[in-house]
């Protein structure tokens, strides 16, 4: 998992971990993460494939403004992942693929 744990404005960033799942596996986050900065850490790079050409998609603008995050969350659909806090025991699933792509 890649993490900063030592900041040079905000110090030592404390770890509350918490687990959610994506595509039906368990990764870690810590509390106050959002779901795509979690899965970011875990190195998951696609969170959903585009309707037409099912090319890969991910964070994009990372604040909210373009949608290309988008994933269904305990049911809800379309939920910006940039921009949603990740909670302990949450379900999410992305659009199109059933297996989270990882990168070493």
């Amino acid at each position: 998992m890649k993490r900063i744990s030592e900041h040079p404005v905000l110090g030592t960033l404390r770890d509350s971990a918490i687990s959610f799942e994506f595509n039906g596996t368990s990764f870690p986050a810590n509390e106050g993460d959002s779901i795509a900065s979690a899965l970011l850490a875990s190195n998951v790079r696609t969170l959903r494939y585009s309707r037409l050409g099912q090319e890969p998609r991910g964070i994009y603008c990372g604040i909210g403004h373009c949608y290309e995050c988008r994933v269904t969350v305990d049911g809800a659909a379309s939920v910006r992942a940039c921009i949603t806090p990740v909670v302990d025991g949450m379900t999410v699933e992305s659009h199109g693929q059933t297996q989270p792509e990882t990168e070493a």
